[in-house]
């Protein structure tokens, strides 16, 4: 039995250490706030209930993995999980609205034809055939198993397949999301239909690679799905498994340093108090077999003083801006009208104004980003069925000048400008709104500036890769969005078994079966 000390409660720490504790070891959390969740959290005031952080599962399948793995009680018997039909609406900056069903190729197909014409739906469903072919490349070596050693020859190739040009005899090869779109897709609607998956986690569609395909192809092959009672109930699930599997948890405990002994981790050590034996949760020392660490880059490298991997952390550099995510949490009179759809996305009125501030952080002024809008049909979110909650969010610039007011005032004005669109009525049912930034991010998380972790992809020369799961520290391991295989809810709970899976199993361990 190895003693094992967790840094931080988020879903991928938790994750691990519920796996860990059932392998026989005795685990401690220590969260520097005084919940877990991560950034699944939750904002409650007046009787209405949001999410702050993910307001969607898109592959329950890593979260019943998890709960088959660590007890007899199964996901769906401690929360109620409901498909999303439909899947999301996309209203387009002409004006085009459409409305996808959830997890059906032929429908999506029907759906778009009859929406946009042109044979906009063949070409969609065209396009999801390959995207699922570089899923297929992509999904053991980037989901299922540590990173390789050898992660350049991952990183050099592009899974997603050749095009054959209709009027040469030869094929071309797309190596960005963007060339997706112009190539394939020859609508303007489709392609900001394509990109707004990878917009969601702050990836520039004209430098994020061509494998990034794969984020709207999960979500069709997967379906997308919400947790009745909002997100916070998936992580209070896993919370609660945790301490039925007696993992020991530690809230405002900060951990300021990763100690190390022999040339291998040895514990951690926390702010304030004396030393104590393991557990304890009331010293500054804490002694270790193991350290597992769910914290961004910067935080980690400024805990162990010192680079954790053989290149130098080339594949994510910590001091670089970030995408983070904006979000207005807004209290409506009245209920849902009928036929109201779960998650809305409005598109940016200025696809390359949108894209060129990506690219380059700090421009002139902010620019109406593409929002998405989220109206759950759940009572439990509302004092009444009079009324109704909904979040609005986007994601943007991490170097936009958050600290200045009137930034945050022109996007809180992007924002509720789209969700208009997106709710019948809006202005007059609005009760009052309340705003979050990065910093609120930052400081439930974190996550330096409150920045927000993309999926890792394949391609670009390593730099859509996170992070391993080992460390050049031998008993320090990563966990989490900031790790392989990277951002994104079910990618929290894949990144758990990879690290249970090296601790438990050792160096041979290939992953899930």
């Amino acid at each position: 039995m190895a003693r094992i000390a967790v840094i931080g409660a988020g879903m991928g720490a938790m994750a691990a250490a519920a796996r860990l504790a059932v392998a026989g070891h005795r685990v401690a959390v220590y969260e520097r706030t005084e919940t877990y969740g991560g950034a699944v959290r939750r904002f409650e005031r007046d009787g209405f209930c949001f999410d702050t952080g993910p307001g969607l599962l898109p592959v329950p399948a890593v979260y019943r993995d998890l709960f088959i793995k660590t007890g007899k009680e199964p996901l769906e018997d401690l929360v109620e999980l409901v498909q999303v039909d439909p899947s999301s609406r996309h209203v387009f900056a002409d004006g085009t609205a459409v409305s996808l069903p959830n997890a059906s190729r032929a429908g999506v197909v029907t759906a778009l034809d009859d929406a946009l014409g042109g044979g906009a739906g063949q070409r969609w469903g065209d396009f999801l055939i390959r995207a699922r072919e570089a899923w297929d490349r992509t999904r053991r070596p980037l989901l299922e198993e540590p990173l390789w050693p050898n992660w350049s020859v991952l990183a050099d190739q592009e899974p997603y397949p050749s095009i054959p040009h209709k009027k040469l005899l030869r094929t071309r090869r797309a190596s960005t999301l963007a060339e997706i779109g112009a190539w394939e897709l020859r609508d303007e609607r489709l392609t900001a239909l394509l990109e707004s998956h990878a917009l969601a986690y702050g990836l520039e569609p004209r430098t994020a690679p061509a494998s990034a395909a794969v984020l709207p192809y999960m979500e069709h092959a997967f379906g997308t799905w919400y947790v009745r009672g909002g997100m916070r109930e998936l992580a209070r699930a896993v919370y609660e498994r945790c301490l039925a599997r007696r993992v020991e948890f530690v809230f405002g405990a900060e951990v300021t340093r990763v100690l190390e002994k022999d040339g291998r981790a040895a514990g951690v050590e926390l702010a304030g108090g004396t030393s104590q034996a393991f557990g304890s949760g009331g010293g500054t020392v804490v002694d270790a077999d193991h350290v597992v660490a769910d914290v961004d880059p910067a935080r980690l490298r400024a805990l162990t003083e010192r680079p954790l991997d053989e290149d130098g952390d080339a594949r994510a550099d910590p001091d670089s801006p970030r995408p983070v995510r904006f979000t207005l949490l807004l209290a409506l009179r009245g209920s849902r009208e009928d036929g109201a759809v779960h998650r809305t996305v409005v598109h940016a009125p200025d696809r390359e104004a949108e894209l060129d501030l990506l690219a380059s952080p700090g421009g002139d002024r902010p620019v109406c980003p593409t929002v998405t809008v989220l109206r759950p049909d759940d009572p439990a979110l509302t004092p009444d069925g009079e009324h109704e909650s909904v979040v609005v969010s986007a994601v943007l610039s991490g170097d936009a000048g958050w600290d200045d007011g009137t930034t945050v005032r022109q996007y809180t004005d992007f924002l509720l400008e789209a969700a208009g669109r997106a709710v019948p009525g809006l202005r007059e049912r609005l009760l009052w709104h309340e705003v979050r930034a990065p910093g609120h991010t930052e400081g439930e998380t974190g996550a330096r500036r409150g920045a927000v972790p993309a999926p890792s992809l394949a391609a670009g020369r390593g730099r859509f890769l996170h992070p391993a799961n080992t460390t050049r520290v031998p008993g320090l391991y990563r966990v989490g969005g900031w790790s392989h295989p990277g951002g994104g809810l079910p990618h929290a709970g894949m990144s758990g078994a990879l690290v249970a899976g090296l601790i438990v199993e050792g160096p041979q361990f290939r992953g899930s079966q």
